[in-house]
C-alpha cells in the first residue's frame, strides 16, 4: 500500500530549504551537520516527550470524565438530586472543561520549531542533494562499482554500514534522468527494481520505476529491452498515460529497423539483467577520462623496474639553508621525469589542525581561473571547497610559507595573492585533469596578479585517505597517494619559461574518507636569481 508523508515530515522537508548550497562539496562542513542533526533529534525527542505528557494528561481527564458521565447518565435526575453533584457539574462545565481546552490548545512543538528555525539556514538544499547523488555516480564510474555494491554499502575501506533503500535508488535514478543522463538512470532504476522484486519496503510504485527505466533503456538504444519493460508496465497499469503510446512507438520503431536490415520477426530481449557494463558510458568532454580513471583505480601506472632504480631518497638541507642544517628534510623521489619529489614531515599534526581551524569557517566552493577573463569561477570538474589564508593571519601560516621557501629555494612573496589554499574534498570530491600553469592560449589567466605564470606547485597532504583521492598524471602514468604530513613538489615550467605539458594532473575522487590539502602555487616573479632562465626546454 502506498504510504504518504506526515505533516511533520513535510514540515521537515520544507525546513531543509537553504540559502547555503554546495554543502556536499566539503566533508568539513558536513561533519558539522552530523552534530546539528544530533541536536535536532534530541529536540525532537523532547517534543515527543512533551506531546506524550500532554496526551497522558488528556487521557487522564477523559478516563475520569468517562466514569463520571456513565454514572450520571444512568439516572440524571437522581444524580442531580445530590447538591454536591449539581455544584460539581456547574464547576466542571464552567472551569474544568475550559482548563482542558487550554491544555489541548497548548503546542509543545514551539521549542522544536524554534530550534529548527535556528539551524535551517545551514541545511543542504536541493542542489546539494543533486550534487551528492551525482558524486556517487562519479565514484561509481571512476572505481567501477556497480549499483548493488553502493546499495548494500560494500565499499573498500568502509567501517560504517550504510544501505540505499528502494526509494533512495529511485531518487538516484531520477536525478540522473532529469539531467538527461540515461546511462546512470538505467543503472539506478534497475537497482530499485531489483530490490523491489526482492520484496523490500518501498513508497514509490513499481509502475513509476518501470516508466523511467523503460524510457531510459530506449534512450540507450536497446529497443527490445525497452519493449519488454514497457509491456511489464502495461501489465501492472493498463491505464498508464504514456505506457500504451510508448509501447506502440517502440514496436513500430523496432519493426522499421528490422525491415531495413531485412530481418523477420522481433528480436527478443536479452534475459540478462542490466548491470555495470551492459551499456557503454557515453563519451564526454574529457579526452583522457579512461586513462585518468584507470590511474585512480591503480591501473596503468607506468612505474617500471628501470624507472624505480632511478629514484632515490636523501636528506635535503635547502642548499645549506640555516633553518634546515640541523634538521634537514627527508626527500624522496616520486618520479624521475618530470622530477616530482615528496617531503616527509613537511607539516606537524599541530600545524595541520591550526590550518584547518583557520580555514573551516571560510570554506567556499573552490574556483578556477577563467582562461579568457582571468576571473575566478566555479566549475563542475572541480568539486571541493577551499579557503585562502594569508601569512599575516597566524604565525603557523607564516612558518609554513617560510618552510616552503627554505625547501624549494624559491621566494613565496610573489605566490598567489592570498598565499595558501586549503581544499577539503567532500562527497566524491575531485579536480579533473588540468594544468596549474597558464598556456599560450590563455595569456590573461594571471594578469591581475602581476606575478607571471605559476612556475611550481607545492602540495601539502593534511590527511590520510582510506580509499581514493590520489594525485595522478595521465600523460606519463603516475599516481601519488595522500599521506598525512607529507608534501609533493614539481615544476610546472621549464627553465625557458615554457609550460611543461606533462604536468597535467588530477585529484581523483575520494571514495572513502576526507581529503585535506594545502596548495602553494609559486609564481615566476622574484625567481630570476633563484631559478635562472635557460635557453632550452629542459628540466
Amino acid at each position: 500500500m502506498r504510504k504518504y508523508p506526515s505533516l511533520l515530515s513535510l514540515a521537515l522537508v520544507c525546513c531543509c530549504c537553504s540559502i547555503q548550497a554546495e554543502v556536499f562539496t566539503s566533508i568539513g562542513q558536513m561533519t558539522d551537520l552530523i552534530y546539528t542533526e544530533k541536536e535536532l533529534v534530541q529536540s525532537l525527542k523532547e517534543y515527543i516527550k512533551a506531546e506524550e505528557s500532554k496526551l497522558d494528561a488528556v487521557k487522564s481527564w477523559a478516563n475520569k470524565l468517562d466514569v463520571l458521565t456513565r454514572a450520571s447518565t444512568l439516572d440524571p435526575e437522581g444524580y442531580l438530586a445530590h447538591p454536591v453533584n449539581a455544584y460539581k457539574l456547574m464547576k466542571r462545565l464552567n472551569t474544568e472543561w475550559s482548563e482542558l481546552e487550554s491544555l489541548v490548545l497548548q503546542d509543545p512543538s514551539d521549542g522544536f520549531i524554534s530550534n529548527m528555525t535556528v539551524h535551517r539556514q545551514y541545511f543542504p538544499d536541493q542542489e546539494d542533494e543533486k550534487g551528492a547523488a551525482k558524486a556517487l555516480m562519479r565514484l561509481q564510474d571512476t572505481y567501477k562499482l556497480d549499483s548493488e555494491s553502493f546499495a548494500r554499502g560494500k565499499l573498500p575501506g568502509m567501517h560504517h554500514n550504510a544501505i540505499l533503500t528502494v526509494d533512495d535508488c529511485y531518487d538516484m535514478g531520477k536525478t540522473a534522468y532529469n539531467e538527461a543522463d540515461y546511462y546512470h538512470a538505467v543503472l539506478w532504476m534497475q537497482q530499485a527494481l531489483r530490490q523491489m522484486d526482492a520484496e523490500e519496503e518501498h513508497v514509490v510504485s513499481k509502475a513509476d520505476v518501470l516508466d523511467y527505466l523503460s524510457y531510459s533503456v530506449y534512450q540507450m538504444g536497446d529497443l527490445p529491452r525497452a519493449i519488454e519493460l514497457t509491456r511489464r508496465l502495461v501489465a501492472i497499469d493498463s491505464s498508464h498515460q504514456r505506457a500504451g503510446g510508448n509501447l506502440r512507438y517502440f514496436e513500430k520503431l523496432l519493426s522499421k529497423q528490422l525491415n531495413e536490415l531485412n530481418q523477420e520477426g522481433q528480436e527478443p530481449a536479452t534475459e540478462e539483467p542490466i548491470q555495470l557494463g551492459t551499456y557503454k558510458r557515453p563519451k564526454d568532454y574529457l579526452p583522457e577520462r579512461e586513462i585518468y580513471e584507470a590511474l585512480c583505480r591503480g591501473e596503468g601506472v607506468k612505474m617500471t623496474t628501470e624507472r624505480r632504480s632511478r629514484l632515490y631518497c636523501r636528506y635535503h638541507d635547502g642548499n645549506r639553508n640555516p633553518r634546515l642544517l640541523l634538521q634537514p628534510m627527508k626527500e624522496e623521489d616520486e618520479w624521475d621525469s618530470p622530477h616530482i619529489v615528496r617531503y616527509l614531515n613537511a607539516l606537524s599534526d599541530q600545524e595541520i589542525e591550526k590550518i584547518k581551524e583557520l580555514a573551516k569557517p571560510r570554506l567556499a566552493r573552490a574556483t578556477v581561473r577563467d582562461p579568457i577573463t582571468g576571473i575566478l569561477t566555479t566549475a563542475n570538474y572541480r568539486v571541493s571547497k577551499s579557503a585562502w589564508l594569508e601569512g599575516e593571519e597566524d604565525p603557523v601560516i607564516e612558518r609554513v610559507n617560510q618552510r616552503i621557501e627554505d625547501i624549494t629555494g624559491l621566494t613565496t612573496q610573489t605566490a598567489e595573492l592570498l598565499q595558501v589554499t586549503i581544499a577539503n574534498y567532500g562527497v566524491g570530491g575531485q579536480y579533473e585533469p588540468h594544468f596549474d600553469f597558464s598556456r599560450k592560449e590563455e595569456p590573461d589567466a594571471f594578469k591581475t596578479l602581476g606575478t607571471g605564470n605559476r612556475v611550481a606547485t607545492f602540495l601539502n597532504y593534511m590527511s590520510d585517505v582510506e580509499a581514493g583521492g590520489a594525485t595522478v598524471f595521465p600523460d606519463f602514468g603516475a599516481a601519488i597517494y595522500p599521506k598525512k604530513g607529507t608534501a609533493v613538489f614539481w615544476y610546472n615550467l621549464f627553465r625557458s619559461g615554457e609550460g611543461d605539458y606533462r604536468t597535467r594532473h588530477a585529484a581523483c575522487p575520494v571514495l572513502v574518507g576526507s581529503k585535506w590539502v594545502s596548495n602553494k602555487w609559486i609564481h615566476e616573479r622574484g625567481q630570476e636569481f633563484r631559478r635562472p632562465c635557460g635557453l632550452t626546454e629542459v628540466d
